[in-house]
């Protein structure tokens, strides 16, 4: 009589072996004092192609339930397929995801829905988080970026996901990190209070449509330093409900440089509240120190600090556009706009790669004004003459030696 005897190709037994080499049991072991519930145990495979996304959900989901600090772990060496997979909160202690693997999307196609487009890894509700581990976040935007409408003008404008959404979380710690090739934003924050972002390392192709470095919106209190930012977009966009946030030892380029909006598109209301980005070198990228709005909006944009910046051709060093339009068709003109108020940029050197190295373009109607220039050097890239200034609607002043001088051409 036959014997029913499974038997497994060694490819698969060597992989969960990988996998589960010195996992923790699905309850969790004490490590540190802290449980540790690995994915691996929760039935992870780690060979980037079978759906790892349930392991993952069951994992953080024990993890949260503990009553006592857990970790939940990515183990290192694996790639997990993970789906659309949103971790939500309140958990019984703080939890640590520790990502020592790299956690990876699948392609655009019958993965995704329209439902489950606007993020891939979603985090809501929790507090005491930590996400750390030194893994890789892979977003496989390949195919969304060719996909896009700004990559070909004759595709319909569609969403793509987000790769890292924090929503209405609290003290929450993320650090020492890879995040690449997202589909679009690489990590966004919103609604959060007290978070540090530290050590991360955000890459996508220059020529990746629409992928932000870092996104943060309606949240307060919030630290990001010493990160590594070359993306197809802003490294950093600062929107709507930013209050009390401290950029420091930034690096960025490839991509549009760090900007102060958009704020105020389709006659929205928008505050942002005392903003400073210290110490920071841009590479090449299309704009430096930026702060854009919409014309029909309302609000303002006030305390805002640009310090200690070095710039390599950039094309636009300083800028402030009030008149900001990313549309297919020419935007009307109109009488509001969100005020932009009380804005120092204060030791920034480097090279312009457009002749125009500061340009303040303010509304008619809500001109800026607290607008302030010290220790400004921007020179023409490769010396062919001097760099410019623009102004329009504007109360500017400076100290110490501003290079170009401050609206040499007025229009």
């Amino acid at each position: 009589m036959a014997s029913n005897v499974l038997v497994l190709p060694a490819t698969v037994l060597l992989l969960f072996f990988l996998c589960c080499l010195g996992a923790s049991s699905p309850s969790g072991r004490s490590i540190d004092s802290k449980k540790v519930f690995d994915v691996c145990r929760y039935g992870a495979h780690g060979d980037g192609s079978h759906d790892d996304t349930k392991a993952l959900a069951e994992a953080w989901a024990a993890g949260c339930s503990s009553s006592d600090p857990a970790v939940v772990l990515i183990p290192k060496g694996q790639r997990y397929l993970i789906k659309h997979v949103t971790l939500s909160g309140p958990c019984r202690s703080s939890v640590v995801l520790k990502i020592e693997g790299t956690l990876l999307a699948p392609p655009k196609g019958s993965h995704w829905s329209e439902k489950s487009n606007k993020h891939w890894i979603m985090f809501s509700g929790v507090n005491g988080l930590t996400i750390t581990g030194a893994g890789t976040i892979d977003g496989n935007g390949k195919i969304w970026w060719q996909d896009s409408c700004k990559a070909n003008s004759r595709l319909p404008c569609k969403e793509a996901p987000t790769a890292l959404t924090f929503c209405s979380c609290t003290n929450l710690e993320v650090q020492n990190l890879k995040l690449v090739n997202s589909q679009q934003i690489h990590m966004s924050v919103e609604d959060c209070d007290h978070v540090k972002i530290a050590r991360l390392s955000i890459k996508a192709p220059g020529t990746s449509p629409n992928t932000d470095g870092i996104h943060i919106t309606r949240s307060k209190n919030v630290q990001v330093t010493y990160s590594t930012i070359k993306t197809g977009d802003d490294c950093m966009s600062i929107e709507d409900g930013t209050r009390n946030l401290h950029v420091k030892n930034i690096v960025c380029g490839p991509g549009h440089g760090i900007s102060i909006g958009s704020l105020g598109d389709h006659g929205s209301e928008a505050h942002v509240v005392n903003v400073t980005i210290d110490t920071a070198q841009l590479y090449g990228t299309t704009n430096g120190a930026r702060i854009k709005t919409w014309q029909g909006g309302h609000g303002y944009a006030e305390n805002i600090v640009f310090k200690n910046m070095i710039m390599e051709n950039v094309e636009n060093p300083i800028i402030i556009d009030q008149n900001y339009c990313d549309s297919t068709t020419p935007c009307k003109k109109q009488k509001s706009a969100v005020e932009v108020r009380n804005v120092l940029f204060k030791n920034i050197w480097g090279t312009s790669a457009s002749k125009e190295a500061i340009k303040l373009r303010c509304s008619t109607s809500v001109p800026c004004h607290g607008i302030a220039l010290q220790n400004v050097k921007l020179t023409l890239k490769g010396g062919d003459g001097d760099a410019k200034s623009t102004c329009r609607n504007v109360k500017w002043r400076k100290s110490g030696v501003v290079v170009p001088q401050p609206c040499t051409k007025i229009n």
